[in-house]
């Protein structure tokens, strides 16, 4: 998520199912194109390298996607915006087979026309309310993925059936044995909310760090905070140095000090789930 923009007509847009505008438009801080929903920057696209991240949540994510072994992944994401990490795993891990899971199709039909996706790529995307579309992919997934990415957001908000132990449950049964969950969480001061879902994942999936910028950890801004997942050790060796260095200075939080950040959170059920919490619109102001 970026900064928020007034809609200008003369750029691509397409009205979405539940009733919101979205919008591509030249970045007017970098090269590419940023997609823009009802306001709200979702994604940034460099056609020309799609290897530039830009948005910082969206760094660490790849960050953590470099860890990863070497070779083509099989990878799930639930949210696809403009598909800025897919596009980013098929130029680093050529040859990887990628599902993608959108609620809008407007907005996926504007992405395809304006944003196309390189040719050759093997990257099916499939309409749908993103849990619901988990319970529909291929069997042959099951236990087979490398990757599964959630960063599912309406407006500036993760809607609460996305962030159950129930619907955890349901993305780590996808994952291979050293396969690694990511999802990108959004909070403010005291972190309730993260909290919250750290607790939860680490429920299901036991290997658990947490990155994002060391004000946002501490609770004194709002802003996106990763969190990684996996059954098995996380390949994170040389991440942390890799983080401070920047582009974007960021911490890894790992064992005590993760345990320590949901300490006392209680486990998020289908029965008490709640949306993240929303931003004030000042946050995407850059």
């Amino acid at each position: 998520m970026g900064r928020t923009r007034a809609r200008d007509a003369e750029h691509p847009m397409a009205r979405l199912d539940h009733g919101g505008i979205a919008t591509v438009v030249p970045s007017e801080f970098t090269s590419g194109f940023e997609l823009i929903v009802d306001g709200t920057p979702q994604s940034h696209v460099d056609l020309a390298d799609p290897t530039h991240l830009h948005f910082e949540y969206i760094v660490r994510m790849g960050a953590v996607i470099d860890q990863l072994p070497g070779g083509p992944l099989t990878a799930v994401h639930l949210g696809a915006g403009a598909m800025t990490i897919p596009r980013y795993v098929e130029a680093t891990r050529p040859g990887s087979r990628q599902q993608v899971i959108e609620l809008e199709a407007p907005l996926a039909a504007l992405v395809r026309e304006h944003l196309p996706l390189p040719k050759g790529a093997s990257i099916r995307m499939r309409i749908g309310d993103a849990r619901a579309g988990v319970g529909k992919l291929p069997g042959a997934l099951t236990g087979a993925c490398d990757l599964v990415v959630s960063d599912v957001y309406s407006g500036a908000q993760t809607p609460a059936h996305l962030t159950s132990a129930e619907f955890y449950r349901e993305l780590s049964s996808l994952l291979g044995p050293a396969g690694v969950l990511l999802v990108n969480v959004a909070d403010g001061p005291g972190l309730a909310f993260a909290r919250r879902q750290v607790a939860t994942i680490a429920h299901v999936l036991p290997e658990v760090a947490l990155l994002a910028d060391t004000q946002v950890l501490k609770g004194r801004r709002f802003g996106n905070l990763v969190i990684a997942a996996s059954a098995a050790p996380l390949p994170t060796d040389w991440l942390p140095r890799m983080l401070a260095a920047g582009p974007h200075p960021a911490k890894i939080a790992q064992g005590a000090e993760v345990r320590a950040f949901a300490q006392d959170a209680r486990i998020v059920t289908d029965a008490d789930a709640v949306a993240s919490p929303k931003p004030d619109a000042s946050i995407f102001l850059r």
